[in-house]
C-alpha cells in the first residue's frame, strides 16, 4: 500500500466520524497566514485555530513571491481578508542552500535553467523584514497596514515577532 493509499484510508476514518457541514468560504478571523511548507510547523494547533479561521498559504521558506501576492489578492479582495501573518522558522532547509548553486544545479540536472526565484536567505530576520516589505509594497493589496512577520522556533514551538524596518533604512 501506498502512502498516498493509506491518507485515503485515513481521511475515509476522518470523515466517516464527523458530521456533514458546511464551513463559510471567507475565513472566520479575516486573517491570512505565510508560511514555509515545512513539516513541522503545524499552524493551525500552534495558534489555536479552527477550521474555517484562516487562510494558510505555504511555499519553501514562507518567502512572499509574485505568486503569493497572487494569493494574497485574491484572499483579501474576493474572500475579504484584512490581516496578514508571515511566519519563517528556524533550521529551515532554504537557509541551507544557495540561490545560485541550486539554479546550477537545476540546470546541469535537466538542462534548463529555471524560471521562477529560488528565494534562499541566510539570515532568518532580514528574510522575514524583506517579506513584510514586499507585502507592504504590494499596489495588488488593498489592506497592508495589518501585516506581521514572526520566527517560529521549530524546538520550542514558541513564536518571536521580527519588526519591519523602518522606512528610512528602506
Amino acid at each position: 500500500m501506498s502512502v498516498i493509499d493509506e491518507l485515503l484510508a485515513n481521511n475515509r476514518l476522518f470523515a466517516d466520524a464527523l458530521d456533514d457541514q458546511h464551513v463559510d468560504l471567507h475565513p472566520a478571523r479575516a486573517l491570512a497566514i505565510v508560511t514555509c511548507m515545512d513539516s513541522r510547523l503545524n499552524v493551525f494547533d500552534a495558534l489555536g485555530l479552527r477550521e474555517g479561521d484562516a487562510h494558510v498559504l505555504r511555499n519553501a521558506g514562507g518567502v512572499i513571491t509574485d505568486d503569493m501576492i497572487r494569493s494574497l489578492a485574491i484572499s483579501q479582495r474576493l474572500l475579504g481578508t484584512r490581516e496578514i501573518m508571515l511566519i519563517h522558522h528556524t533550521d529551515c532547509g532554504m537557509q541551507r542552500l544557495s540561490d545560485d548553486g541550486f539554479r546550477a544545479e537545476l540546470q546541469a540536472d535537466t538542462g534548463v535553467a529555471p524560471a521562477f526565484a529560488i528565494e534562499s536567505f541566510t539570515d532568518l530576520e532580514a528574510a522575514v523584514r524583506q517579506s513584510i516589505l514586499r507585502v507592504q509594497r504590494s499596489v495588488f493589496l488593498p489592506h497592508r497596514d495589518h501585516v506581521r512577520g514572526f520566527v517560529y522556533d521549530v524546538d520550542t514551538h514558541r513564536l518571536r515577532e521580527v519588526h519591519a524596518a523602518s522606512s528610512a533604512a528602506s
